[in-house]
């Protein structure tokens, strides 16, 4: 029986899927697990690398192309053909450390969670500038030991596959702006799930120049902000809506001003400050949908 299905969606990062691919090929301490890669690109760009792969692999290796593009098409897609009592999600711009599924494989087996989560490390191309804003921005951290935890996003995290019994567990509506996981997260948390850190099961995320703009990585704050009042708003619960709305608003102009007075003795600081700002603004704004993914990335070349 195959214990953990690797999930890894790609969309046109072909290098970057090689790395994450090969990091997952090499972890220990686990004797049986298998590989399902998804290539969401609508022409299908990383085909010939999975078929390429299929020859090294030293594991089962499978894939499939989803051409619709979206996160959740992607996500739903990796799963039909997951075999694994677990599954692991693994992003196609990450590189796993050699015992990362052992890592949360055994914080499962003591916790019992349903869903246990590993620290994302975010690393920046050396010649990025203001590298340590985007690193810092990227960085998932949690507790420094293994124990419950508030949930996180799905990259870097394994449930068992049964959770996901639905036909289409991840919401399509989610293809273009993501969320797709907070929102399934939450109603598992209704439900009683219960979640844990893994603070041993590390993963490097490596940032590509896309992402290292002040544009992009102040749209992402933007979006982040949102987060805790979308899914207020889907509870339908106003008070928590108004209460973070006006948490936002503060954050804002305080932060807002405070970049700017800031800014002319140190810009690392600046940012910082702008980027909480920013995610102010998406508390107040959070009915203004941010898009990263799905048709938004069919626009960037192939």
């Amino acid at each position: 029986m195959i214990k953990v299905s690797v999930l890894i969606p790609t969309f046109r990062r072909p290098d970057s899927f090689l790395r994450a691919v090969r990091s997952a090929f090499a972890q220990r301490g686990i004797a049986s697990f298998e590989i399902i890669a998804i290539d969401n690109s609508p022409e299908g760009s990383a085909l010939s690398t999975f078929r390429r792969l299929e020859a090294e692999a030293s594991v089962p290796f499978r894939w499939a192309h989803e051409p619709k593009p979206g996160v959740a098409q992607a996500r739903n897609a990796a799963l039909k053909l997951a075999r694994g009592e677990f599954v692991a999600w693994l992003d196609d711009d990450e590189e796993a450390s050699p015992d990362w599924l052992s890592s949360l494989i055994g914080v499962r087996r003591k916790t019992g969670a349903q869903s246990v989560f590993g620290p994302v490390l975010a690393r920046a191309h050396q010649d990025t500038i203001n590298a340590e804003f985007y690193e810092q921005l990227y960085t998932r951290s949690g507790p420094r030991e293994d124990g419950a935890c508030e949930a996180y996003g799905i990259g870097n995290s394994l449930q068992p596959r049964a959770m996901f019994d639905a036909l289409h567990p991840f919401d399509a509506r989610s293809d273009q702006r993501g969320g797709e996981d907070d929102a399934l997260f939450a109603s598992w948390a209704d439900a009683g799930a219960t979640f844990a850190w893994a603070s041993n099961a590390k993963v490097i995320e490596h940032l590509g120049a896309e992402r290292t703009h002040l544009a992009y990585g102040l749209k992402r704050a933007f979006a982040y902000g949102q987060g805790p009042c979308e899914l207020a708003w889907s509870a339908r619960n106003m008070p928590a809506l108004a209460r973070h709305m006006c948490i936002g608003a503060a954050q804002a102009i305080v932060f807002g001003a405070a970049s700017v007075v800031v800014a002319a003795g140190s810009t690392s600081r600046a940012l910082t400050l702008l980027d909480r700002a920013a995610r102010g603004a998406g508390k107040v704004f959070w009915f203004w949908e941010q898009r990263f993914y799905g048709q938004a990335l069919t626009r960037q070349p192939a």
